[in-house]
């Protein structure tokens, strides 16, 4: 059967996947946001579906008033006699630790730190029973590049010296370490060249977990960075995987422009999926030409699954929902048909957890509505993509009487695009998209009003910064209680 890329949309970058118990696992980065680290299960690698997140209590990561873009970097999962393991950086406090579950629906544990700096770690059970870390970073001995410890998995514990096994390739921003047991050799892939348009999949391999590893003569095996004009871009940060049929994949990090020449992405870094095959040699390849397409066949009897429509009551707030940073759930009242939000005097542009929750951003061409009850202060809907950059249509009490406004937030710059008196405290609130625009609207009984409009582009990485992306959410801000009841995202 054919599929199309991306095989998960929206902001779910870093991609790391195993298999398990007939199924196959993935987890990708989520910086600021809490739950941390989002868990989906497969049953063919193209349809993923979300079943929760593994860092879901507040002793197991540190967020407070943590940087935008700061937090939880780059996952690695892994599943070992009957156990999984998920090993992350902090990147805000540069520590890298991982927590295990002997059940995949279940609570993760406690996180067990490890002595080892840099960031993106993995882990690699070889078969001779050791256990070995690997992030990219310096070494006990000052040198930088792929740094390799063999650790002591119940503890944490380091058992060799930590060691510089590989600087890459050549490219720059050497990261996404991940080693691999195939045939009796060990693989060494890796990204360089910087999640943006320079991205890269390369690898090298040695006879020994140690090395020393041998470049592959055709680095890198997968890029998109000559690819243009082309919409799919910054292709990289690949974890390796054999499916049920004995086929190899590649599954990385990707994003889509907003049109074909115009270089900005918003919706964030997504899951691709590309072919890989295996020479003679033991050498392997990606791709047709080695880059990422957006179609290729696969092995199965299946149809590929489209988005479905986002309403409360298809919805899980512990699954598909998130907050930023860690919340205050007194001021949450989160219901099977309906959201109640308690405002406080934070808000969205201050670098702390406003009340808010939120759904990532699936697909560029959006319809997104919903009924807000306010009694006081402010309540609405935003696409948000960071404290400065985030556009929100809202109720509000303006003296004796109520209004629709819509405030732009790009750069530090906060201007009120438009405000219109309502017949009462209640209406309908619209965004409506497309990948280059954005567009607002306030339906006030049986009046749909249009309040503006504003570039997707100035949600951007290329504007903002970072490494997340949009996040469509709901908010109340002030001394106000705002209800949100039917919720409808089409795609």
């Amino acid at each position: 059967m054919k599929y199309t890329n991306p095989v998960i949309k929206g902001f779910y970058p870093d991609p790391s996947v195993c298999f398990a118990e007939g199924k196959y696992y993935l987890v990708s980065s989520s910086f600021q946001f809490f739950p941390g680290v989002p868990l989906f299960e497969s049953e063919n690698l193209v349809n993923w579906n979300q079943i929760g997140y593994v860092l879901t209590e507040k002793n197991q990561v540190m967020l407070e008033k943590i940087n935008s873009s700061g937090g939880v970097f780059a996952p690695t999962i892994r599943y070992h006699n009957g156990r999984f393991y998920m090993v992350t950086t902090n990147d805000t406090t540069h520590q890298n630790f991982y927590v295990y579950t002997d059940n995949i629906h279940g609570k993760w544990s406690d996180p067990i730190f490890v002595d080892q700096g840099g960031i993106d770690p993995s882990l690699l059970f070889d078969d001779d029973g050791n256990v070995y870390f690997l992030s990219n970073g310096c070494d006990d001995y000052g040198e930088s590049g792929v740094v390799q410890c063999q650790l002591n998995i119940e503890t944490g514990e380091k058992l060799s010296h930590s060691k510089c096994i590989w600087k890459g390739s050549g490219g720059r921003y050497l990261e996404s370490p991940h080693m691999y047991k195939i045939n009796g050799e060990y693989y060494l892939m890796a990204a360089e060249g910087g999640t943006e348009y320079g991205h890269m999949v390369t690898y090298a391999r040695s006879k020994s977990v140690w090395g020393e590893f041998e470049n592959y003569p055709l680095n890198p095996v997968l890029t998109n960075r000559n690819k243009a004009p082309f919409i799919i871009q910054g292709i990289g940060h690949g974890d390796l995987i054999k499916d049920k049929n004995g086929e190899w994949h590649i599954i990385t990090l990707g994003f889509r422009q907003i049109h074909m020449w115009q270089p900005y992405h918003h919706l964030g870094r997504e899951v691709f999926l590309t072919p890989v095959r295996f020479d003679k040699d033991g050498w392997f390849t990606a791709g047709n030409d080695g880059t990422t397409d957006f179609e290729y066949e696969t092995d199965g009897n299946f149809n590929q699954d489209k988005l479905k429509p986002y309403t409360f009551e298809n919805t899980d707030w512990g699954i598909d929902w998130c907050f930023i940073r860690h919340p205050n759930m007194d001021n949450y009242e989160l219901l099977g048909d309906r959201a109640v939000l308690k405002g406080t005097e934070i808000t969205l542009e201050e670098v702390d957890s406003p009340t808010f929750v939120g759904l990532r951003q699936r697909d560029f061409d959006m319809d997104f509505s919903v009924d807000v009850e306010v009694d006081g202060g402010e309540g609405g809907i935003t696409v948000y993509m960071c404290e400065n950059e985030h556009y929100d249509v809202a109720l509000r009490r303006n003296k004796d009487a109520f209004e629709a406004v819509l405030k732009l937030n790009i750069g530090g710059i906060k201007h009120i695009q438009s405000a219109v008196r309502l017949k009462g405290n209640k209406a309908k609130l619209i965004i409506r998209s497309d990948s280059q625009v954005y567009r607002f609207y306030v339906k006030d009984g049986s009046d749909e009003i249009g309040l503006g409009y504003a570039m997707s582009k100035y949600l951007s990485s290329e504007v903002s910064g970072g490494f997340t992306g949009v996040l469509t959410g709901l908010y109340a801000i002030g001394n106000n209680k705002a209800e949100f009841t039917e919720l409808e995202i089409k795609y």
